[in-house]
């Protein structure tokens, strides 16, 4: 069972509404889904979506999922491997790119001035 993405022209997005933290991140780091859905139960769907992280936000866990995720770093500061204090890690600057199979632990991850992702995420 397939989730289908609408066809969808170019129109502008609106980066002032429609952002929402996501089940167990942080209050600063919110996402806007631009389109499809992803079924974590059904295990089917793909979706593409924005996420953003306020200056100074931080994860305290890695993350592992079931599905494949790509993310591009469009704008801002990323930092991948940082403790549970928001201490160390690897810092990334934009136009930077990951692509991680099902059950790849990644993370934890944090910004310092703040930063604009885009992730796709579909299950195999």
């Amino acid at each position: 069972m397939a989730i289908d993405k609408p066809h969808l022209e170019f129109h502008t997005v609106d980066m002032t509404e429609g952002f929402a933290s996501p089940p167990g991140y942080p209050a600063g780091i919110q996402q806007k889904i631009l389109a499809g859905y992803l079924d974590e139960e059904k295990k089917v769907g793909n979706r593409t979506r924005l996420l953003r992280f306020e200056p100074g936000v931080f994860t305290t866990k890695p993350f592992v999922h079931d599905y494949y995720e790509e993310v591009y770093l469009i704008s801002g500061d990323l930092t991948v491997g940082n403790d549970e204090n928001g201490e160390g890690g690897e810092s990334f600057p934009p136009n930077t790119y990951a692509c991680r199979p099902p059950g790849a632990y990644h993370g934890p991850f944090k910004s310092e001035k703040g930063c604009l992702l885009v992730e796709i995420h579909y299950y195999p």
